[in-house]
């Protein structure tokens, strides 16, 4: 079990969040032209790595707010929790969301041009 530190109520049991997620999905915007084989990419597939991982929680039961958590998905120890919009400032959150095959996507490079 999980204790997160919510950035609105401190420290709480992981059975008052819902995780949802990768976070720092880039939604490919109305101009952006995808082929289907991408489109399909954007909307299926996601990064499930062993180690350091960028991930969107929710306090349900709490605030009912949003946040980044990176987290070590064998050991469960968590480096950083910081506010959705931003990006990771830990040396192991900065690598987390460099290293994700996201970065390299047709549908993240085309959305950064636009």
């Amino acid at each position: 079990m999980l204790n997160i530190k919510c950035p609105n109520c401190g420290y709480r049991d992981e059975s008052e969040f819902s995780c949802g997620g990768e976070a720092h999905i880039i939604r490919p915007g109305y101009e952006v032209v995808l082929s289907d084989k991408d489109w399909a990419e954007y909307l299926f597939m996601r990064h499930n790595p062993k180690g350091n991982f960028t991930e969107r929680w929710f306090h349900a039961h709490g605030c009912r707010k949003w946040f980044n958590i990176v987290r070590n998905t064998v050991t469960n120890e968590i480096f950083e929790i910081y506010p959705t919009g931003s990006l990771p400032k830990s040396i192991e959150g900065k690598n987390a969301y460099k290293s994700n095959w996201r970065r390299l996507s047709e549908a993240e490079i085309k959305s950064l041009k636009k």
